[in-house]
């Protein structure tokens, strides 16, 4: 084997091993994550409203933990197991100032600098989102002074509690003359109404991109995608089938157009990747493990053989799907308007950006290999697919089962 041939082997191998070492985690794709809802508000009495939904046993665990209120845990834990809605409501109820200190010490409002001050208004209420149970709750806050621009911060559910990792809050505001959305998490907590337009729409590319390289069900679809595709043409038709697919289903699910749970959308996610991965092994398997047999063979529009055909439907298929997914991660639920469908635009332009990235990246390195030898390119494809279809497979199961 010539010394180009190896190094292209080992600059494949790297790549692909340093994206397939990620999946050593849970079966959801996006691990033990949260995502908090803030919705801020003017009033007419000059105060700031903000309508916060918070997941109810996360919330209850750590207002429990943080306030050392035993008796919180007890009651909001067993009207957690037994579904008890009304019971949700009325332990957070009965143990209000714990919960709200917690709130208080982890979500801020202030302006020019100052820390407003929050006040309750009304009791808890209950809600679901993506089928979990999620607790509502209003606080009013009072500002000093006419300040024109206010600062929301929000720490809450924090790595450091050990509950959950990643959690983002997800704003909607319509203060100081103006509304949009902001993503806050870990690394970025807290967002200006001072902030300017691209500051405020970076924050979403960011969080597309992060969630895309977070999601290791969507990375390994993608690498299926790519260790299949036979040339440069197909991978290019692959990915934007798949981007026109999932571009759609995200958009009507993130303007509350379409629903579906969670819990049908993950199993699919994940059989997808089994299916894609799996797709070309069974190609290899029929054509006796011949490389030169794999060779396109179309001559017709976009030069797509039949297989290629039915590959490109597949996809566009499963992107459907995979929409609902990067969906159900941003969570907003907001009415139209022209800034949240910027907004949702910027997010999806986050993931486009990271995914061809890793197109750019990967396969050349495989068209290279492929070319220079074909066996051992064609023996790094399949060892990859089967690696992807075999996690695929597994989380799918584990999905199906809840585990």
């Amino acid at each position: 084997m010539s010394q180009h041939v190896r190094r292209t082997l080992v600059g494949v191998a790297a790549v692909l091993i340093a994206i397939l070492s990620t999946a050593a985690q849970p079966a959801s794709a996006h691990g033990f994550t949260s995502t908090v809802y803030a919705d801020v508000t003017s009033r007419d009495d000059g105060r700031i409203r903000t309508s916060l939904e918070l997941e109810y046993d996360l919330f209850v665990v750590s207002a429990a933990d943080s306030e050392k209120d035993d008796p919180l845990f007890r009651a909001g834990t067993a009207a957690f197991e037994s579904g008890d809605t009304a019971g949700q409501a009325a332990a957070l109820d009965a143990h209000a100032k714990s919960a709200m200190a917690y709130v208080g010490t982890h979500f801020a409002l202030t302006s020019d600098g100052v820390d407003c001050a929050p006040r309750q208004s009304g009791g808890f209420t209950m809600g679901r989102r993506e089928g979990v149970p999620y607790a509502g709750l209003v606080v009013d806050w009072a500002c000093a002074g006419g300040s024109r621009a206010h600062e929301v911060r929000s720490g809450l559910f924090p790595d450091a509690e050990g509950f959950v990792k990643g959690t983002k809050t997800i704003v909607t505001y319509a203060i100081d003359g103006h509304s949009g959305s902001a993503a806050l998490d870990a690394a970025h907590p807290s967002f200006s109404t001072a902030q300017t337009r691209f500051e405020r729409f970076w924050e979403f590319f960011r969080l597309g991109a992060e969630h895309l390289l977070s999601g290791i069900d969507h990375i390994l679809f993608l690498l299926a995608l790519i260790v299949g595709s036979r040339r440069p043409r197909e991978i290019v038709l692959a990915a934007t089938s798949f981007t026109l697919a999932h571009s759609v289903t995200f958009m009507l699910a993130a303007l509350g157009l379409v629903e579906v749970p969670a819990r049908a959308v993950e199993p699919v996610i994940a059989l997808s990747i089994a299916v894609v991965a799996g797709w070309y092994l069974w190609r290899i398997r029929r054509t006796g493990g011949d490389a030169t047999a794999l060779e396109p063979s179309g001559d017709g529009h976009f030069s797509l053989d039949r297989a290629g055909w039915t590959r490109l439907g597949v996809v566009f298929c499963f992107g459907l799907v995979h929409g609902l997914g990067f969906a159900g991660a941003l969570g907003i639920d907001e009415a139209w308007s022209w800034t949240l469908l910027w907004s949702l635009l910027v997010f999806n332009v986050g993931i486009e950006v990271v995914q061809l990235t890793i197109i750019a990246v990967v396969f050349p390195l495989l068209v290279l290999l492929r070319r220079r030898a074909p066996a051992a390119g064609l023996r790094v494809s399949a060892a990859v697919s089967a690696g992807v279809a075999v996690m695929g497979t597994v989380w799918c199961v584990q999905r199906l089962l809840g585990a």
